[in-house]
């Protein structure tokens, strides 16, 4: 198939989670034959900071401006199997008008914002990438959301076909390696800030590193306001390029992992990071919300603390044996289930059952 993606970024992965969701999706689609062109809005803060400017399995299409670039999309489109809008894709809306009103055999939209999403349709009928009216007319709403999320896309809004398309682990980079000196720590944290993620990072992170002056922590990611104080035993590290996130599971004791309001809310939403970590071999330790133990067991795939003193516990008591038990049962789970692979797999199902609807499961 040639599949044209229009979405936030696949070549900058600073401040955003959709670039390596991107990345691993379209490389695993590169390898199973398809040919994917890729438009990305040239956004300044991704301009400056492209760790991927050039992806070898996809074309990508970088423009200022949407009315510059309209006849090279329709180009793209005229002889595209798939059309994919993601969502905060800045030239959303218009992309929407171009796709729907072209023959594309599959049109889709890829949601890495779900709860976000649907909570602005039910506010106010839109969002700034995606209208009411542009969801009975899609062919495939993918989602990294499942659960009843999927019925309410479906019966609510009129979409045809929803279905998950979670986050996924490129096992080629994402592997158990060597702890790196630089790395090691009891407990690390990456992601970029939220406001709405800090108390939990206070509760998860700060505090048991108040209580344990002897351990060592990691707060990697972008974004932080100067105004927070963090332990003295806490180093930051503001941006981690991608090739060392495996480094960097494979060199804690333990990860953390903390979710967003919208996403918890919501339930049956995985971030990238738990796969990522998974696959390293990482003991997550993680906040919990519904769904969650549909991804990971947990206490024997996942630790999930409900204070502090539970983290604690885990740094003081938990051996390196089983710490490394639970990631390697986390790691199975992960490879069996959510590898780049798999949800290449997965797309082109769902192309299949769009495209013969009689597919669809009852």
């Amino acid at each position: 198939m040639k599949i044209t993606i229009f979405g936030l970024s696949i070549t900058s992965s600073w401040g955003n989670g959709h670039a390596t969701t991107f990345r691993a999706l379209c490389n695993a689609l590169h390898r199973r034959g398809h040919r994917i062109v890729f438009f990305e809005h040239n956004v300044e803060w991704y301009q400056n900071n492209r760790d991927l400017p050039e992806p070898p399995y996809c074309e990508v299409q970088i423009f200022e401006d949407w009315e510059d670039v309209r006849p090279r999309v329709r180009a793209e489109l005229s002889d595209s199997d798939v059309a994919l809008v993601g969502s905060f894709f800045p030239d959303g809306l218009a992309a929407f008008d171009e796709v729907l009103s072209s023959h594309v055999p599959v049109k889709a939209f890829y949601d890495i914002d779900t709860p976000i999403t649907v909570g602005h349709l039910w506010q106010s009928g839109k969002t700034d990438y995606l209208l009411n009216r542009h969801l009975p007319e899609l062919d495939i709403y993918f989602s990294f959301t499942g659960g009843p999320m999927l019925r309410e896309l479906e019966q609510r809004f009129g979409v045809p076909l929803a279905l998950p398309l979670y986050c996924s682990v490129d096992p080629e980079n994402h592997t158990q390696l060597a702890p790196s000196d630089d790395l090691r720590c009891d407990l690390g944290y990456m992601g970029t800030y939220a406001p709405d993620r800090q108390p939990k990072i206070e509760e998860f992170l700060c505090m048991p590193a108040r209580k344990s002056p002897e351990s060592r922590f990691i707060v990697a990611g972008p974004q932080y306001p100067e105004s927070i104080e963090w332990p003295a035993n806490i180093e930051r590290i503001t941006h981690l390029n991608p090739c060392r996130h495996a480094e960097f599971y494979c060199s804690s004791r333990m990860t953390l992992n903390v979710t967003r309001r919208d996403m918890v809310l919501a339930g049956y939403s995985p971030s990238v990071r738990l796969f990522e970590a998974a696959a390293c071999g990482a003991a997550i330790v993680s906040d919990n919300w519904p769904g969650l133990d549909t991804f990971f067991s947990p206490g024997e795939e996942i630790l999930l603390p409900v204070g502090p003193d539970d983290v604690l516990r885990y740094i003081r008591e938990y051996d390196d044996s089983e710490l490394r038990r639970i990631g390697r049962a986390a790691r199975d789970r992960v490879l069996a289930l959510h590898t780049s692979s798999s949800r290449a797999l997965e797309f082109e199902r769902a192309v299949e059952i769009a495209t013969q609807p009689h597919l669809k499961p009852a």
